[in-house]
């Protein structure tokens, strides 16, 4: 269901909040837990300060977490204070498997739409490619020019 008003949840704040972050620095790896909240609190989507911002950012919406009690997956947990936006493919705790990533577009407002684009292109691509496939051929150096029953042969060679 689409949020009638441009206030938003505050899981969704958080993650517009980090969003932001890693857009203002890119060469940033991570944020504080307080660099977050501050980060929330100039953007001023709410009309007032709340309270459940940091908790959060730091137990909520952290995908790698025991759920507390939400499920969401919005950011993972780099540090004892630190967190950035999840990605495909990062670890999270089997009982957050189907929390939210990110926020649904018509629960965020118009002006914050662009990081949902950003967040999928640039952030969290999806990839079409097979892991496995992908590691085809990286073994050949290994070989040496050898086929494979000859290096497994050498490998074997004196084990009784």
């Amino acid at each position: 269901m689409a949020r009638t008003t441009d206030t938003l949840t505050v899981a969704d704040e958080i993650w517009v909040a980090t969003a932001l972050l890693h857009r203002e620095h890119p060469d940033r790896p991570d944020f504080t837990l307080t660099e977050i909240v501050q980060r929330a609190g100039r953007e001023g989507v709410s009309p007032e300060h709340r309270a459940g911002l940091r908790p959060h950012a730091s137990r909520h919406c952290v995908a790698n977490a025991a759920p507390s009690p939400s499920v969401h997956r919005m950011l993972v947990e780099t540090g004892r204070s630190t967190r950035r936006l999840f990605r495909p493919g990062d670890p999270f705790h089997p009982e957050r498997s189907r929390g939210k990533t990110r926020p649904d577009r018509d629960d965020l407002p118009e002006a914050y739409r662009y990081l949902l684009e950003w967040y999928a292109r640039e952030w969290a691509p999806a990839s079409t490619e097979d892991p496995l496939l992908q590691m085809y051929g990286t073994w050949k150096d290994l070989l040496d020019g050898k086929s494979a029953d000859d290096y497994v042969r050498e490998l074997r060679e004196g084990w009784d």
